[in-house]
């Protein structure tokens, strides 16, 4: 049913982060700067994994897609943002939203499954050591990160496909700072209940499917690591779950909060801020938190670099 008011679109206006001009360079400055890490630790690392064959284990195999995922999914949100900070008009077309929530659903999906397959990962390797190489074996992991793909991609056009069935909206001014898909259904005249429902359902089952598999993970792994009898050994396997479940935390956390609340409790501002984190903090942080902390990883950089670095 449609209410008064409403139209067609060709295009959107995103409001962005911050209505105050006198910011609009700060702002500018931080997310260009933040974004110019991003692409340097996660296009570096999956450089390095590349290169160096000592980083050619399943482990970094891993590292290196969530790496490029990461990178994806900051360059189809960032550079727009950044133009738009910039940019009086701060407009994009109709098929250029789609585009851009498709692209965006379809990476974040992906490193959500991504991050249980990694968990998994750890689970082999440290309750199963002798036999990790002939479980993970390269035909597995290549199935496992195909599959996280796909997955993904299936995902955004579940969604991107109701999305398009919205006949007209109430105003083309979305308050956000790049297309998702919350805030687009906030401005729909159509009655969304299933595009909702659908949104709640898939994100969940996702959240609670991943999570049982990285809590199952890592209760074994935690029983494992318990019954070592080695302090270096347990220190090493900490220290390896240690920076996957910082991620975890921060990454799941985020999404549920945003995803997986009521329609009546959501605040298109709270979702504004809290999205920051997964779009454009986390993406940063993950080079530090996974790779460059690790003993190999460094090794691997002195090498090909050619001089120490010191972190």
């Amino acid at each position: 049913m449609l209410q008064g008011n409403c139209s067609t679109v060709s295009e959107f206006i995103l409001l962005g982060l911050s209505d105050l001009p006198e910011l609009s360079i700060f702002l500018f400055l931080m997310f260009l700067l933040i974004y110019g890490v991003t692409v340097i630790g996660n296009l570096g690392m999956v450089t390095v994994i590349q290169i160096s064959s000592q980083l050619h284990t399943p482990m970094y195999f891993f590292l290196s897609h969530l790496s490029l995922v990461d990178f994806c999914y900051s360059t189809i949100i960032v550079p727009k943002m950044l133009a738009n900070i910039l940019d009086k008009e701060k407009n994009i077309s109709f098929l250029g939203c789609i585009v851009q929530f498709f692209l965006f659903c379809s990476c974040v999906v992906t490193e959500v499954i991504l991050l249980a397959v990694m968990a998994y990962d750890r689970f082999v390797a440290i309750c199963n050591p002798l036999l990790y190489m002939v479980i993970m074996s390269q035909k597995l992991c290549l199935g496992l990160v195909s599959a996280c793909y796909l997955y993904g991609i299936v995902c955004s056009l579940l969604h991107v496909y109701l999305a398009l069935q919205i006949p007209s909206y109430r105003s083309n001014v979305i308050n956000h700072f790049f297309c998702d898909l919350p805030p687009l259904l906030s401005l729909a005249c159509s009655y969304v209940s299933m595009n909702e429902l659908m949104l709640f359902i898939v994100a969940t089952f996702n959240e609670i499917i991943t999570i049982v598999i990285i809590l199952t993970s890592y209760l074994f792994i935690l029983i494992t690591i318990l019954k070592m009898h080695s302090a270096e050994g347990r220190c090493k396997a900490f220290s390896t779950c240690a920076s996957h479940l910082t991620a975890i935390v921060i990454f799941h956390g985020t999404i549920l909060f945003i995803y997986s609340q009521p329609s009546s409790t959501y605040s298109l501002e709270t979702d504004k801020v809290a999205t920051v984190f997964y779009t454009v903090v986390i993406p940063m942080l993950n080079p530090f938190i996974y790779s460059l902390r690790n003993k190999d990883v460094k090794v691997a950089l002195r090498k090909m670099v050619g001089f120490t670095i010191s972190f």
